[in-house]
């Protein structure tokens, strides 16, 4: 679900509820100034290079906006485009227009966010074979969103949500009493319920991956705060028997050394918790291309 299109039941409850959040009992502004049956021609314009990602997403904000029109693409998700390049036309009423044009640019501008600095990272470890990958951590509501981004940027995604895959952590481990017995316990419950998901453990030692390597059914290994040195000598440990996905500490300027300790997957959450916001505009343009007077 992560990458592929979503459901238009779920895109449409996301859209309602950022246009209810916004407009509230109506645009007071638009209201005063413009005439129902106003009609305009508005342009998105992209104000920095980068890839764009949300299309779909503008395009049902300003049908639920009231524009009674169409949105002509120049862009779509997943390109990378210049400063300066026109991404879309929106043609229809102007309230509309105004009323999802806050909404529309703050969906299009995390999505392309998120989207361009996933591109930077992918290129960064390019001729590696390890992959960047997001992580859980999504603005409360947004997550198919946020995951859909890292896509298009080239990443992929990892587990949706807690019903995704076992993934077990300090706490669990903590709380089962050790490695093994955590282990043991997510297998017999996913035998129990027949429920076919794989098991990733956080690691954070060799001591803790040795453990992890001698429990049965894992599919893979998180390396947790592991130095590039000792990220190293794991995966010799671990000698391609399973998965290896490293975690923490790992930024833009040493993406490269990680990858290249030979893991496969590279997990980062500031893809989607530090997002910078794509800079785009909107505005309304009269036949001839010039912005609107007023």
């Amino acid at each position: 679900m992560t990458h592929e299109v979503l459901q238009d039941s779920t895109l449409s409850r996301i859209v309602e509820t950022a246009l209810m959040e916004d407009i509230g009992r109506g645009d007071l502004t638009s209201d005063a100034i413009l005439k129902e049956d106003d009609r305009s021609r508005a342009i998105i314009v992209a104000k920095q290079s980068g890839i764009v990602a949300g299309f779909d997403v503008a395009a049902m904000v300003f049908e639920m906006s009231g524009t009674d029109g169409r949105m002509v693409l120049h862009a779509h998700d997943g390109e990378q485009v210049t400063d300066g390049k026109i991404l879309a036309e929106i043609f229809g009423r102007t309230k509309g227009i105004l009323r999802g044009e806050r909404v529309a640019l703050n969906f299009l501008q995390r999505m392309s966010g998120i989207a361009t600095l996933t591109r930077r990272f992918v290129d960064a470890v390019a001729g590696t074979k390890a992959r960047i990958t997001d992580t859980r951590k999504t603005a409360p509501g947004l997550r198919a969103l946020d995951k859909r981004a890292v896509f298009l940027g080239g990443g992929v995604n990892h587990r949706f949500g807690l019903d995704d895959m076992v993934l077990i952590k300090d706490n669990h481990i903590a709380a089962a009493g050790g490695i093994h017995y955590a282990v043991d316990r997510c297998r017999s419950h996913l035998l129990l319920h027949n429920i076919k998901a794989a098991i990733e453990v956080e690691t954070t030692n060799i001591t803790e991956v040795e453990e992890a390597l001698a429990c049965p059914g894992i599919k893979r290994i998180m390396l947790d705060n592991f130095s590039p040195e000792q990220m190293r000598n794991a995966v010799k440990v671990i000698a391609q028997r399973v998965e290896i996905e490293a975690s923490g500490g790992i930024q833009l300027d040493n993406v490269r050394v990680y990858a290249e300790t030979g893991v496969d997957f590279l997990s980062i959450g500031a893809l989607t918790h530090s997002v910078h916001a794509f800079d785009l505009s909107l505005k309304l343009v009269s036949d001839d291309g010039s912005p609107t007077p007023g």
